[in-house]
């Protein structure tokens, strides 16, 4: 079964966390990039690339549903590529020497 509605209840909560979500993973973003700026460590420079994708993915995400009337499918897979990028990366940060 195929839902295309949503509660209006439903929304609000979906909006408020992931604005906590961007500000939380924007904070998150900037302490990986300032270390990285401290240390000149490539691999916090990746780790704050990766954060960076997962938060853009998350904005994204409810961008494309809430402003742009897009179907929420599409939302969620736009979504779920930069959270799966941004994974990518932060795995590969994690590696790097």
């Amino acid at each position: 079964m195929v839902h295309t509605t949503v509660d209006a209840e439903v929304q609000l909560a979906v909006a408020v966390v992931k604005t906590l979500i961007l500000v939380v993973g924007g904070s998150v973003t900037l302490l990986a990039y300032r270390a990285y700026r401290r240390t000149h460590d490539r691999s916090l420079r990746l780790l704050s690339t990766g954060f960076a994708f997962i938060v853009v993915g998350v904005l994204l995400g409810g961008f494309t549903f809430e402003i742009l009337m897009v179907d929420i499918g599409v939302g969620i897979l736009i979504e779920s590529l930069f959270v799966l990028v941004g994974l990518s990366v932060i795995a590969y940060s994690l590696r790097v020497q």
